[in-house]
């Protein structure tokens, strides 16, 4: 389909949404643009792949054209990014409609609920107190929406640096306007009360011994989601980090790494938490009087949780390195030490950091021999690229370094160098 796509693409008209327009106030240009490039540059991958479009005149030459197909497939690759951030960013300047639409859904859907509830028992002022309550939020959350609509609308607090969704800042929103929602409730009821009897009794549904357990957890969801945005900026200053930026939040950021891969810390730190406030949901529904009294029980599970999710971020990562860099030898080549235009084998760890597996990304590692810096060449193959690669990339030796005894040193796309290997290179 892509193929058949990219292809099409020549024939298409020249219209204001033919998929070159990446105008901001253009999703559909945007999106339409994005797809087209990324069919394109998947087509002229393929091909490369394949033995085909390489000019004659460097197909005598293997170095000369690897080193020709990388810097096409660079020169797509970026075409290819530049249109998925403008992609991106309309997507996020119309989140914000959807956002709002979604949150007042749930306002309907409460309606409802309470409608079908009262059918028997009657309107109560609790059903009036939750519902203006959920208009009050919902309100603020519009609002909010409005004001940060170029960035993704009333999620802009829990998108991270690396425009990726939080699953630290999300939990902690979601407890935050829990408690504001329970709290407006029982405001609500008291400002319609009028027996003394029945207003001491709200008020008395405030105090700490009543609501200790979710006091407690929102306590710390909050406090960890200070935590883990300090933890991550040092570890990313520290190089024992490797982070690249996503073109935009996905709701799967809450459950996976940067690479898309699911993990364990974020995927029950997520489950608990949501499980623990659907039971505070619950409680405050049955009594509307007072803040839902969180067992300890539960609490202190989610409190581990919490404690387990924490611990993950700080083991995740890690620092690049290279752990040895041997001479590359195709079959039939004779044994022998590295000399100027030889191509090494840089063998280790770490070296595309998760969430750059696009070509893109790739194409921005560079490898020091000596004072020279060298770019990695793209070797594509159907589907993907076998170089470069996490644990083994090959690059030459350029002539410019002299024979000696140098130095080699990886550096990622995100930034972070590995460790100095030394390696002799004769004449």
């Amino acid at each position: 389909m892509a193929v058949q796509e990219a292809r099409q693409g020549s024939d298409a008209g020249a219209g204001a949404h033919a998929g070159g327009c990446t105008c901001g106030d253009c999703p559909h240009g945007a999106r339409a643009g994005h797809r087209r490039a990324v069919a394109e540059f998947l087509v002229k991958r393929d091909e490369f792949a394949a033995g085909q479009g390489v000019p004659a005149a460097v197909a005598h030459s293997a170095s000369a054209s690897r080193q020709w197909v990388s810097e096409e497939l660079t020169q797509s690759a970026e075409l290819v990014a530049e249109r998925g951030r403008a992609e991106g960013e309309a997507w996020l300047a119309r989140l914000w409609h959807r956002t709002a639409f979604t949150v007042w859904g749930l306002v309907v859907l409460l309606l409802l609920a309470q409608a079908l509830t009262a059918v028997g028992t009657g309107w109560s002022s609790a059903r009036t107190a939750g519902l203006l309550a959920a208009v009050i939020t919902a309100g603020a959350l519009t609002a909010a929406s409005w004001f940060h609509r170029a960035r993704g609308g009333s999620l802009a607090p829990v998108i991270g640096e690396d425009n990726r969704l939080s699953t630290s800042r999300a939990v902690a929103a979601v407890w935050v306007l829990f408690v504001a929602y329970a709290v407006l409730v029982l405001v609500g009821r008291l400002a319609v009360a009028s027996d003394p009897a029945e207003r001491d009794a709200l008020i008395s549904g405030l105090e700490l011994a009543r609501g200790a357990g979710v006091v407690t957890v929102l306590a710390v969801v909050c406090a960890i989601a200070v935590l883990v945005r300090r933890v991550v900026g040092l570890r990313v200053l520290g190089q024992r980090l490797q982070k690249v930026r996503a073109d935009r939040p996905r709701a799967a950021d809450l459950l996976t790494d940067d690479a898309g891969r699911g993990t364990f810390a974020d995927i029950q730190y997520v489950v608990i938490s949501a499980v623990a406030l659907l039971f505070a949901a619950v409680r405050l529904a049955r009594r509307p009087d007072q803040l839902p009294d969180l067992p300890w029980g539960l609490a202190v599970l989610v409190l581990i949780s919490a404690a387990t999710y924490v611990a993950g971020k700080y083991a995740e990562g890690g620092r690049p390195i290279i752990l040895s860099v041997v001479r590359s030898r195709e079959a039939g080549d004779l044994d022998a030490p590295i000399r100027t235009g030889d191509d090494i084998e840089i063998r280790g760890a770490g070296f595309v950091p998760p969430g750059a597996q696009g070509a893109e990304r790739l194409s921005r590692m560079t490898v020091r021999v000596g004072t020279v810096h060298v770019h990695v060449p793209l070797v594509p193959v159907t589907g993907g690229f076998s170089n470069p690669t996490d644990a083994v990339l090959t690059v030459p030796v350029p002539a410019d370094v002299e024979p000696g005894r140098v130095e080699v040193q990886v550096i990622t796309a995100a930034g972070v160098e590995t460790n100095r290997y030394a390696i002799d290179v004769t004449d």
